[in-house]
């Protein structure tokens, strides 16, 4: 372990998806627990750029790209005094050199005393224990691993507003999440599941409706669970921005999902949630760390002998059932 004494400037670049994003937030609390007089910067992926807004512990966010930094680095001056990169995208590194003093980032190669190099782990770790290894390396511990996520007053106050104007008032919100990216569709639960998920809850509890959630590549197959549904669901897949949405779940007494970067936000958010995953990918690696209010559903298929090809649906309806009531229940009490 490198000792790092009182970096005044810090710069943290993570060009990733939503849910890799939000991944790194107990990261950066731990940062600026470490040096709470140092400026915090982080370069992410436009699209996903957004999802740190108005975090306590963010100087300024700008967005970046593999692209961005092989003509940015031309340009380049020392600026931080420690830079840490996610991913081993050598255009990344390269800039992070550039600018920085000291960079820190996971690579086979042997270092040198302006960059710290860190070995990926050769077995499958936890996704948050993982990408902790680089702070460690200079000293900074992480005890407090929630997700993070900051939703603003603006932001909910218009949300409850236009559930308002979508005829949703004084009803207990269930989301849903029925979709993964397309690249990973196996990790999709069947929609007939839900369907039948959700006609449970709605006889169990006849106040509740399900909001049906996710981005334009999940709007077809949330548009037809909903009209099937009719009038316990509304579809609001593709129709909201990545912030739009995170402010509609704040009003969730439930969410249920498959794993995804709206299920790292629903961890992010604290809202009691059932996330389900595939055995390629076990939510014991990867599901939200120190949420009180989380119930995880593993595939039944061990990890050792996990393949793409495993379907979602050998996780039942009766597991997923048992533990929705369980939390169900204990939000009556």
């Amino acid at each position: 372990m490198t000792t790092f004494m009182h970096p005044k400037k810090i710069l943290v670049i993570n060009v990733a998806r939503f849910g890799d994003t939000l991944l790194i937030t107990p990261i950066l609390r731990a940062l600026k627990k470490k040096w709470p007089e140092a400026s915090l910067d982080v370069f992410a992926h436009r699209k996903t750029a957004s999802i740190l807004e108005n975090s306590l512990y963010i100087n300024s966010i700008k967005p970046f790209s593999k692209n961005k930094a092989v003509w940015a680095k031309i340009f380049a001056q020392k600026q931080y005094d420690l830079a840490i990169v996610y991913g081993t995208d050598k255009a990344l590194v390269d800039y992070a050199k550039c600018v920085s003093s000291m960079t820190v980032s996971f690579s086979h190669e042997s270092g040198d005393s302006h960059w710290l190099t860190v070995a990926p782990p050769e077995r499958l770790m936890s996704a948050q224990q993982e990408r902790a290894l680089l702070v460690e390396a200079i000293g900074v511990t992480i005890s407090e691993w929630q997700l993070d996520y900051v939703a603003t007053a603006d932001e909910i106050q218009v949300a409850k507003e236009f559930l308002t104007q979508q005829g949703i008032t004084d009803k207990k919100l269930i989301g849903f999440q029925l979709q993964s990216f397309p690249a990973k569709s196996y990790r999709d639960w069947p929609v007939r599941y839900f369907e039948e998920i959700a006609h449970r809850i709605c006889k169990e509890w006849p106040n509740s409706h399900i909001l049906l959630l996710g981005g334009p590549e999940g709007k077809s197959a949330a548009d037809a669970l909903a009209q099937k549904l009719g009038s316990i669901a509304t579809s609001l897949a593709g129709k909201l921005t990545m912030r739009q949405n995170a402010a509609v779940m704040t009003q969730l007494s439930l969410y249920l999902g498959v794993d995804t970067g709206p299920t790292h936000l629903a961890g992010a958010l604290g809202i009691p949630m059932v996330a389900m995953y595939h055995c390629f990918h076990p939510g014991r690696y990867l599901a939200p760390q120190q949420h009180p209010q989380l119930i995880v559903i593993e595939h039944p298929v061990d990890y050792a002998h996990a393949s793409r090809e495993e379907p979602m649906s050998k996780i039942s309806i009766e597991t997923v059932w048992t533990a929705l009531k369980a939390l169900l229940s204990k939000s009556n009490q």
